[in-house]
């Protein structure tokens, strides 16, 4: 029987598969390793993870951003964080995005995505109302417009005294909304704003859904049509189980999104609307770091406003593999019908970062 290691200079013995190990070491192994892994890494550490250093240090002292010198606070600026009503406030208001605009996002652009791919005629093969790739190009339009034009755009639209909004609710007979404003009173600046923020990213992930949707086996619905499922009924038993995941993954992108809605709440309310009813974290961020001067305060704003969106993301990772979405790689899913369970593989689509997400000061 042959021996598995040898003698080393030192009287040891080495193992064989680690004289393996090393002998398949070569240069080309090596120049790969160093650059597609350890380069990438490295990269990856000086400009993602050392800044994100750096920001939990300021957030510690009383930096005032215009000058070198800094005291360290130690969480100071975390005591007084969270004793800011401003602050509590705007971190509300960021909660409450959170909640509705992914939410409703989601609901019209899989309705949309629904009619233009599956919710056509009931005779034949299975396919999208009447004039769907029409609606398609047209509910992809306000996702072209930069998102500081959009803002301005319905600015104007909200304005009292010119905008269209109130021109064509009093020229329709609805004289109550001449001079309305609805950016200036508390009980709808805030639902405004969300309407904005929505109509700006239905295009997007319309079309997103169609693509996804596309992914399904025609099978799956025909079988639904002839078990007698109405549009609603295969919309929600069928299309939203098969593109879960696509499902998730906008949920998380529209969160980040809301959670800063930097851009959309400063074309439209600057100054926080009516009893900072439309405050965000990320506004008062900005006005404490290049109004005040207080950046390492306003550090201590941006570390929590990120710790809130990796929780957002973790919580919806949880609920998704607590309602059985984690299984969804490992196997098929299965939709039931009249005639038996009928195995369909997920349907799939590529989610990548979203463009117009701005990043706030």
């Amino acid at each position: 029987m042959s021996s598995t290691t040898r003698v080393t200079s030192g009287g040891g013995r080495m193992p064989a598969a680690r004289r393996r190990r090393i002998r398949n070491l070569s240069f080309d192994r090596i120049s790969f390793m160093a650059v597609f892994l350890i380069l990438p890494l490295a990269i990856f550490g000086i400009f993602v993870i050392s800044p994100f250093v750096q920001a939990l240090y300021y957030s510690m002292t009383d930096w005032t951003g215009f000058t070198p010198l800094m005291n360290f606070v130690g969480l100071n600026n975390y005591v007084k964080l969270f004793h800011d009503d401003i602050f509590l406030k705007a971190l509300r208001n960021n909660v409450y995005l959170a909640l509705v605009v992914p939410f409703v996002t989601i609901v019209v652009s899989l309705a949309i995505a629904s009619l233009v791919t599956v919710a056509g005629s009931s005779r034949g093969a299975v396919q999208g109302i009447r004039g769907a790739g029409f609606y398609r190009v047209v509910s992809f339009f306000p996702y072209c417009v930069p998102a500081i034009v959009i803002g301005l755009i319905w600015a104007q639209v909200y304005d009292p005294a010119a905008g269209l909004l109130n021109g064509f609710l009093t020229g329709i007979g609805l004289h109550g909304f001449a001079n309305f404003a609805w950016l200036g009173e508390v009980a709808t600046a805030m639902p405004a704003s969300m309407w904005v923020i929505i109509w700006s990213f239905i295009g997007f992930y319309t079309v997103l859904f169609v693509a996804a949707i596309k992914g399904v086996p025609a099978e799956i619905y025909e079988a639904a049509r002839l078990d007698g499922a109405g549009r609603f009924r295969t919309a929600v038993s069928v299309t939203v189980p098969l593109i879960r995941d696509n499902v998730q993954t906008a949920y998380i992108y529209l969160g980040i999104a809301a959670l800063d809605a930097f851009v959309y709440m400063q074309a439209l309310n600057s100054g926080g609307g009516p009893n900072n009813s439309t405050l965000t974290m990320s506004q008062e961020l900005f006005n404490v770091a290049f109004r005040k001067g207080q950046f390492g305060y306003a550090t201590a704003m941006g570390v929590v406003l990120a710790a809130v969106t990796l929780l957002f993301a973790a919580l919806v990772f949880t609920v998704n593999r607590l309602t059985g979405g984690a299984d969804a790689p490992r196997r098929p899913r299965r939709v039931k019908t009249r005639r038996g369970p009928i195995e369909a593989p997920t349907a799939t689509v590529a989610f990548a970062p979203d463009p117009k997400e701005e990043v706030s000061p």
